[in-house]
């Protein structure tokens, strides 16, 4: 496949590396490069099979909007932005376009949003949920997409919408807690990030997965679907 990724930090540079390691052709664009997604012309993307955006929140939402125009497949796993999630849907389906996004890429935190939707039943027991994430202190957005993923799930479950407690400091790759209380014990469900490796691997294989389909998806619902 080529790709163009958007954004170069941390995340994006592992990115960068994973997908030539699949035996990929990588294009990178910096954010100054890319001002308010001036970049993304239709000479720049012809010939990309798939854009992975790791920017900002601002930046993801202009580069979003340019890549639908165009309908170029996106892999979107810049986070902060999801206000527009509707808006951005609708104008897929209205272009008959492709795009992929999450609040996390690793396949591990995918399968602890399962827990954390089989777990969130113990409300009905009188158990009280809090969230609790932990980050390092460049990250842009408080709270994070996946404290607001856990959020959404734990109230898609129960109807009631847990309190997030966000935490930045030093280089913290990415801590997540569901505290479930109730007056007889606490329950308390941890994912650990040890290193960005999972959350690039999982944009790299979304790419691939998205390939040759049409339509609006969430990395939660297809990541069984992906080849490793």
């Amino acid at each position: 496949m080529n790709l163009l990724l958007l954004g170069h930090g941390k995340t994006g540079t592992l990115v960068e590396q994973l997908a030539r390691e699949r035996g990929h052709s990588v294009q990178v664009l910096t954010g100054a490069e890319n001002a308010h997604a001036s970049a993304l012309t239709p000479e720049r993307l012809h010939g990309v099979d798939a854009v992975i955006d790791f920017t900002n929140p601002q930046a993801a939402i202009d580069n979003i909007r340019a890549c639908i125009r165009q309908r170029k497949p996106m892999v979107v796993g810049t986070t902060g932005w999801y206000e527009h999630l509707a808006e951005f849907e609708q104008e897929v389906k209205d272009r008959d376009a492709a795009f992929l996004y999450g609040s996390n890429f690793s396949v591990g935190v995918n399968v602890f949003f399962e827990i954390v939707a089989t777990a969130a039943h113990a409300m009905v027991h009188g158990y009280v949920p809090t969230i609790v994430e932990r980050h390092h202190t460049q990250k842009k957005d408080a709270p994070s997409g996946t404290a607001v993923s856990i959020q959404r799930i734990v109230s898609d479950v129960t109807q009631v919408k847990p309190e997030i407690t966000s935490v930045r400091e030093g280089e913290t790759i990415g801590t997540h807690v569901l505290l479930l209380d109730s007056a007889n014990d606490t329950m308390m469900l941890v994912h650990d990030a040890k290193n960005r490796r999972g959350f690039a691997d999982g944009a790299v294989r979304a790419a691939e997965w998205l390939q040759g389909r049409k339509g609006f998806y969430e990395f939660r619902n297809i990541y069984r679907a992906m080849k490793s």
